[in-house]
């Protein structure tokens, strides 16, 4: 039977395996407190843990125990109000009964929720439990710059680092075994042969019997001569760099920057935007991000910039689907890139631009991407965007487009987005 100790450190006071087991058991619990946490702090600072109070009712568990039974008589000393046989009245309004209609006393305590500390992992592993990556795909680089180390068996020389110091003892006492053999095996015939002469009569200083006994010697120290261990005997682990394949994906932003997207709508745009790079981030090793704003024209700008500027001026989106397919042709092969992009508007634009944006996204940036997704931040009527846009949608399953009116309406409409594909 095999034991196996598990050793890994964990922090003061904490548990591993308790911890996977408490957050299996109250999952329900945590992410609607993970969904709350969302809805009420800024998006930027979504990459970090989170405190979830719990209410104790919901981790209380039942327990049997032995009842006093019987009668019994008490004394309860200080008492100057009330005497045996008299009737204390019910408090006046539920007070004491829990329905919180009485007045707080002065020496009450109430019980407080129990407030479990959740890491950044396992925020996040909440967070994006139930979503998945539209049509994840893995490419693999083509002429990769990125390497690992991989066992490539042994070799007789190398770095004294990297003695394999278990291989090399058994190939010493194989050596050993090897080169002693012989005379291990004529041990056994002198040793017979002494036996046979002696079992005759022939006395000890009979010369037969010196001289077989002389060899003896020699055939032993011949095996003790032989070394422990020789430079002949060290082996060393051989590691060889090969390829490894990784994944990598690059997310467009673009987003309306013209007169009618205010700094409210702006902020709205970015919320999604940061929520989309961390949900990408988890899915893949390498990220790069190209923002895009435009007007009626468009610019590949910074973040900076593409949050916070401000323009006047009309609106075409035209302008901003050109320069990203521009861009992923120069820089982004899109059979080495998984390629996902986001698009953020108020859903102004110039009737006949529309025609073109669908144009442009059927014909030239949908079939090198991944995944499409427009939101339009709105609280009116939609306009001649959106209804080219519904066109798209109902002939590419990777394009998606929702609204978004408010705050509130982020992380539901991510999570409609990505939500995970049944079979």
């Amino acid at each position: 039977m095999s034991h196996f100790i598990d050793r890994r450190l964990n922090g003061k006071n904490k548990s591993a395996v308790n911890r996977q087991r408490f957050i299996k058991r109250y999952k329900t619990q945590l992410k609607r407190a993970v969904a709350d946490a969302v809805n009420k702090r800024s998006i930027t600072d979504i990459d970090s843990g989170e405190q979830v109070g719990i209410p104790s009712k919901d981790i209380s568990e039942p327990v049997f125990h032995h009842g006093q039974g019987g009668t019994r008589d008490q004394v309860h000393p200080g008492n100057k109000d009330f005497m045996a046989g008299d009737k204390v009245p019910r408090p006046e309004g539920g007070g004491g009964g829990g329905s919180g209609q009485g007045k707080a006393g002065r020496g009450g305590k109430g019980e407080d929720d129990f407030i479990f500390d959740l890491s950044r992992e396992e925020f996040m592993d909440l967070l994006f439990d139930d979503l998945e990556l539209p049509n994840l795909v893995r490419n693999q680089l083509v002429g990769s710059t990125e390497f690992k180390s991989v066992r490539a068996g042994y070799r007789t020389s190398g770095a004294p680092t990297n003695i394999d110091v278990v291989r090399s003892l058994k190939g010493a006492i194989a050596r050993r075994t090897a080169l002693g053999a012989p005379h291990r095996r004529r041990i056994k015939e002198i040793e017979a042969e002494l036996e046979a002469l002696l079992a005759l009569g022939v006395a000890e200083e009979d010369p037969r019997v010196l001289a077989l006994r002389d060899e003896m010697d020699r055939a032993r120290t011949r095996i003790a001569a032989l070394p422990f261990i020789d430079t002949f005997d060290l082996r060393y682990q051989s590691f060889v760099q090969l390829p490894e394949p990784t994944s990598k994906a690059v997310m467009v932003c673009i987003m309306d920057v013209s007169g009618s997207m205010d700094q409210a709508r702006k902020n709205l745009a970015k919320r999604f935007f940061i929520l989309l790079y961390l949900f990408l981030k988890r899915n893949y090793d390498r990220i790069e991000v190209v923002f895009i704003r435009h007007h009626t024209i468009a610019q590949e700008v910074d973040e900076q910039e593409f949050f916070y500027s401000r323009e006047t001026g009309g609106t075409v989106v035209s302008s901003a689907l050109n320069l990203a397919y521009d861009v992923l042709r120069e820089r982004y092969d899109s059979s080495v890139w998984n390629i996902y992009a986001a698009q953020a508007s108020d859903g102004d634009n110039w009737d006949s631009d529309s025609v073109v944006c669908r144009d442009l996204l059927a014909e030239k940036l949908l079939p090198l991407m991944r995944y499409f997704a427009y939101v339009e931040i709105t609280p009116r009527q939609h306009q001649s965007l959106w209804y080219a846009y519904q066109e798209i949608a109902g002939a590419h399953r990777h394009f998606a487009m929702r609204e978004i009116d408010g705050p509130e309406d982020i992380f539901p409409v991510f999570r409609d987005l990505f939500k995970r594909q049944t079979a």
